[in-house]
């Protein structure tokens, strides 16, 4: 066919016929993508404030949330004993609230299995919310009005993070399913 019309095969989905996508990177995409996130607010300058939002759990929200079956239910172990490594909470917190995220997002998904992206928009805020005030008194500090007023920053941040996550996700997706290798 390429003798006859040279063009006919340079269309987007011609040149990638009798290829395959690579196991390898379809597996390794999510979890390494949500454990850079995990360790990605660490290069965020110190301040006395917290500003840097937990890039780790709202990837894990986010991949949740646009390829629902893609991480299993327990998913949240490794990944939260990978962020207990880097947050600064207790040794344990992620571990349970992300186990505790995964059962809320099925949960949801089990009450409206067609959403919508404002629904998961909100799913994902109030998780994170959740994880940011659970954080917040499992981490010892004094909860009175100047810590609220410090955390909100933060809390709008990580909320308006969610669509730009969720665009990554989707691009990731989309790496993730490349056909890299040629069919035997």
């Amino acid at each position: 066919m390429e003798r006859l019309a040279p063009s006919a095969r340079r269309d987007p989905y011609g040149s990638r016929v009798g290829r395959r996508h690579s196991a390898l990177v379809a597996s390794v995409v999510p979890w390494l993508s949500i454990a850079f996130g995990s360790v990605l607010p660490i290069f965020v300058i110190a301040t006395a404030m917290p500003i840097a939002p937990p890039v780790g759990f709202i990837m894990f929200v986010c991949w949740r949330l646009v390829r629902p079956g893609l991480l299993p239910a327990w998913a949240g172990v490794p990944l939260g004993i990978f962020d207990d490594l880097f947050n600064g909470q207790p040794f344990g917190f992620a571990i349970l609230f992300w186990s505790l995220a995964v059962l809320a997002i099925d949960a949801v998904e089990a009450r409206f299995p067609w959403r919508s992206f404002g629904l998961d928009w909100m799913t994902a805020a109030l998780l994170i919310l959740l994880y940011i005030f659970a954080g917040m008194i499992v981490s010892g500090a004094v909860l009175a009005g100047p810590l609220f007023v410090a955390v909100i920053p933060q809390l709008v941040l990580s909320v308006l993070l969610v669509p730009v996550a969720a665009r990554l996700v989707a691009a990731l997706d989309r790496l993730r399913l490349r056909r890299w290798r040629r069919a035997a």
